[in-house]
């Protein structure tokens, strides 16, 4: 099984959720992680809880990934703490959903941006010190990026999107020695679009089930390459 030991990590949107579970599963493994969120406070509340572990290390970043200089300098403050970038995971996501009438140009404009061309952004930011560490990119899809569903035309077009942005990129940076994987979660009990947690959500995919996967595809013989992995929970509904 590959060492994946002190390897650096940058995860967007890694203060709560799916971001958070993946770095809490990361940092348990001895790497070094990057949190970020659009709040410097949010990103280091995240960042003091996992350094709590006494494992791995990590450090909270304000990052905006609709902005391409926020990336940028992301990155340059990772390099300059940790020396490399092995990791990407691109995380940060919203949802808005209703009918095509309903809703608004700036909910729309807000999703793409956010969960499509904030991918590229980060992507873009980081290729440099990937394709020196011949590093891996990670992004967070979901099955809406398969499926669509009624009242979902801008959450389904940005995860169609960035399903097929990373299929495009993993043929692109694959030559570099850069390995590039989604992963689709189905329904996860998250904060997402507002949403509390409760023992109601507990048939669900759990955010450290996804940091279990991650830990898993990074531990992988880098010969092999999981390129696209579907996920769901067991059990429809908790039946």
């Amino acid at each position: 099984m590959h060492s994946i030991e002190d390897k650096v990590v940058l995860i967007t949107g890694g203060n709560k959720g799916i971001g958070y579970g993946v770095a809490e599963a990361l940092v348990n493994s001895g790497l070094c992680v990057a949190v970020t969120s659009r709040s410097q406070k949010s990103a280091d509340e995240a960042a003091a809880k996992l350094n709590a572990t006494k494992k791995g290390e990590a450090i909270g970043l304000e990052l905006d990934v609709r902005d391409f200089k926020s990336h940028q300098k992301a990155v340059d403050l990772i390099i300059k703490k940790w020396g490399r970038l092995d990791v990407l995971i691109a995380n940060a996501g919203v949802g808005h959903f209703g009918s095509v009438e309903t809703i608004t140009t700036e909910q729309w404009n807000e999703t793409i941006d956010t969960n499509l061309t904030g991918v590229f952004n980060g992507v873009k930011a980081s290729i440099t010190a990937l394709k020196k560490s011949k590093g891996y990119i990670i992004t967070i899809a979901s099955l809406a990026g398969t499926n669509f569903f009624e009242g979902g035309s801008a959450y389904n077009a940005s995860k169609f999107g960035l399903v097929g942005f990373t299929q495009a990129i993993m043929l692109d940076l694959r030559k570099h020695g850069i390995k590039v994987s989604t992963i689709m979660p189905g329904s996860v009990a998250t904060n997402f679009n507002g949403h509390t947690p409760s023992l109601q959500d507990a048939w669900k995919i759990q955010p450290e089930d996804v940091g279990q996967l991650v830990v898993d595809l990074l531990k992988m013989n880098p010969r092999t390459l999981p390129s696209k992995i579907e996920v769901r929970p067991s059990m429809p509904g908790g039946k």
